[in-house]
């Protein structure tokens, strides 16, 4: 490992200020993706910055029930939270699904949104990767693809975003607070956060240069509301997503307890260098009784611009498979599925 400075930031400027003062510098939460990529050689900070002891350890409810959760809250403490676990179950339950129990008592919030593909070709120095130095070359995409992208990939980078919590994020419609060098705040969407490929895929997001994730804002949930996380991968536990889908669904019924879809969202995760939100799907269904059919023809419209590699089209029918099924649950309309309520 390449020697580098270490700041224990007293202070959100304090931190901004050091960043500016050191070329090539990181901030440091956890750790838990940052260094692996340091020991690798990846990443080759000349500073790191530390802001695990900052006052962003806080999970606090907001005026209009919507959740204000901190840059530095673990990710155990937020899937363990009574509020998030009652109000947000699928964000509970990615976080359950996403590392051992060590990785999530170290793991931050912010860490997590900022972690890095586990794409082999952007963590082998030995071979090409757009990602990791940009203008050499793409090594997956002639080479071992079959966890890789299908869609919003490009030709310099096939690579997919690794976290299961963003999807979750996606699809809750939770906004990502930022803060910058001048100490000025400002908010982006979670399903923008993070950024497909295209001709710079060494950018993962759209945070600005010395820019600090300092929490994650929760909207209120919708009365009546019900989500779901789930996911398809290799092993039972400890593995990246294969897919993974997050749906959040709000029905309108009738006296009969059938319903149409008042309010759909859906998102994919281990399908794109990004989480996925399927606004195709969402519009097509929203307004629309959920028979199984009628999801199936939605899913299949939002998975109609996929693009599979030699390797990797098993992803398209799995996806489909996934968030049918899950969406199934949510709606009662599969058997064996709890009432809707």
């Amino acid at each position: 490992m390449k020697p580098f400075a270490y700041v224990r930031a007293t202070s959100l400027q304090a931190a901004a200020d050091a960043y500016a003062a050191h070329p090539g510098s990181r901030y440091l939460g956890g750790g838990t993706n940052l260094v692996d990529l340091m020991k690798l050689g990846v990443e080759t900070p000349g500073a790191l910055i530390d802001l695990s002891r900052l006052p962003l350890d806080e999970i606090r409810e907001l005026p209009d029930g919507g959740l204000r959760v901190g840059a530095t809250v673990r990710n155990s403490d937020l899937a363990a939270d009574p509020l998030v676990r009652t109000r947000y179950p699928l964000l509970s339950q990615a976080l359950l699904s996403g590392a051992s129990g060590q990785l999530r008592n170290v793991a931050t919030t912010g860490g997590n949104l900022l972690q890095r593909t586990r794409c082999g070709y952007f963590q082998d120095l030995s071979k090409p990767c757009n990602k990791r130095e940009p203008g050499t070359g793409c090594g997956a995409r002639e080479g071992l693809h079959r966890d890789h992208a299908v869609l919003g990939h490009s030709e310099h980078c096939i690579a997919t975003h690794p976290s299961d919590m963003a999807v979750a994020l996606a699809a809750l419609d939770a906004r990502v607070e930022l803060y910058g060098a001048a100490g000025t705040t400002r908010t982006v969407a979670a399903a923008e956060f993070h950024r497909l490929p295209a001709d710079r895929p060494e950018q993962d997001t759209v945070i600005r240069p010395g820019e600090i994730i300092t929490a994650v804002i929760l909207p209120a949930p919708a009365p009546g509301a019900r989500s779901l996380y789930r996911k398809a991968r290799e092993r039972a536990s400890y593995a990246f997503a294969l897919v993974s889908v997050a749906v959040v669904l709000d029905l309108d019924l009738d006296d009969g307890g059938a319903g149409r879809v008042r309010r759909i969202a859906l998102a994919f995760g281990g399908l794109a260098h990004r989480p996925w939100r399927a606004t195709t799907a969402e519009g097509r269904l929203t307004g629309a009784v959920p028979h199984p059919d009628a999801v199936r023809e939605a899913v299949d419209a939002e998975l109609a611009g996929a693009r599979a590699l030699r390797d990797n089209a098993y992803k398209i029918p799995l996806a489909r498979n996934l968030a049918c099924d899950a969406i199934a649950e949510l709606a009662g309309t599969r058997p064996g599925s709890p009432a809707t309520p």
